[in-house]
């Protein structure tokens, strides 16, 4: 009976070392994993920073007004003036929509079926 529980002791060991063994290599894959993408992260925060850095560097007032200059003939720009602009009152707002008489009603369900 000795021999039995100390095989049996023995085999849980192994087994147990089995588990933490496999257990420790997937912690591993996991921490490089993790690692991983935090570095992908990292250099699409960079890489979102140089295309914010581009953006405000492409849409300078003097550069866009430079641009509307010299292509001034193709796109037909004209300066705005004062009276280009309206007053809130002459905004034609939708109006409020009627609700419409149900002509042709639809019984879906009868209540009365259930008790």
């Amino acid at each position: 009976m000795r021999s039995f529980l100390v095989v049996i002791t023995a085999v849980a060991v192994i087994a147990l070392a089995f588990w933490a063994y496999r257990e420790n290599y997937e912690t591993q894959e996991a921490q490089a994993e993790a690692r991983d993408l935090m570095q992908e992260i990292a250099r699409e925060r960079q890489r979102l920073r140089m295309l914010n850095a581009e953006w405000a560097y492409l849409n300078r007032p003097e550069r866009l007004r430079d641009l509307a200059e010299l292509n001034f003939d193709k796109l037909g720009l004209v300066p705005l003036r004062p009276d280009q602009f309206g007053r809130i009152d002459q905004v034609a707002f939708p109006r409020e929509e009627e609700e419409l008489p149900i002509l042709n009603p639809v019984e879906v369900s009868n209540m009365e079926q259930f008790p």
